[in-house]
């Protein structure tokens, strides 16, 4: 017949004899709650440092994404400056190839508007005239593909922004300070005025 065992008590497995279990060896199987408190507090610190850090780290991350923004700006605006300098010195350099070429269309004009007094000496000059008239019209066209105008003078009044008086004269039946003639063309670039007409006004 076995044995009633009490509390605290145990048979062995196999003699069946009876072996007194202590309750602090009964308890020492669970972690006491001193070792989870300790557990839970290191937890809590872990997550905090690492709160922490993640929190280091966006701010660092802030910090060089506002750095490379900002440099991406002043490479933006530097790179704007450069092409605007680029942009106005190319427009420098034709409006001073321009009016170094005004001078030599100048002369072209001359010889087209004596031309019929050449013809009537000499049939043989046609061809010469030719060439010239040749000339004139390709400048003409290398002009106009660069936005050169000529400025239209006779017949409007005087205009100190396009026009440059250099004489007075009597014109009957003509208003004052109206362009009767003129003397050297003007020329636009754009809108810009890169040579007065020289003209002469009536009194």
């Amino acid at each position: 017949m076995r044995k009633k065992v009490s509390a605290g008590e145990e048979l062995h497995p196999e003699t069946g004899i009876e072996k007194t279990v202590s309750a602090q060896q009964c308890c020492s199987e669970e972690p006491s709650s001193a070792v989870l408190s300790d557990e839970a507090a290191r937890q809590k610190t872990l997550i905090a440092d690492l709160e922490a850090e993640l929190a280091r780290q966006k701010e660092q991350t802030e910090k060089f994404r506002d750095e490379l923004l900002r440099r991406a700006a002043e490479f933006e605006n530097f790179r704007k400056i450069k092409e605007r300098e680029s942009s106005q010195a190319g427009a420098r350099a034709l409006e001073n190839t321009i009016r170094e070429l005004l001078p030599l269309v100048d002369d072209l004009k001359r010889v087209l508007d004596n031309a019929p007094h050449i013809l009537e000496i000499t049939q043989e000059a046609k061809p010469y005239i030719d060439g010239v008239e040749l000339l004139k019209r390709n400048f003409d066209k290398w002009l106009a593909g660069k936005g050169v105008t000529e400025i239209q003078s006779i017949g409007s009044k005087l205009d100190v922004h396009f026009h440059e008086a250099i004489s007075m004269i009597d014109v009957p039946g003509t208003e004052p300070e109206t362009v009767v003639e003129e003397y050297q063309t003007g020329y636009l670039l754009g809108d810009k005025v890169i040579r007065h007409a020289r003209v002469i006004v009536a009194k």
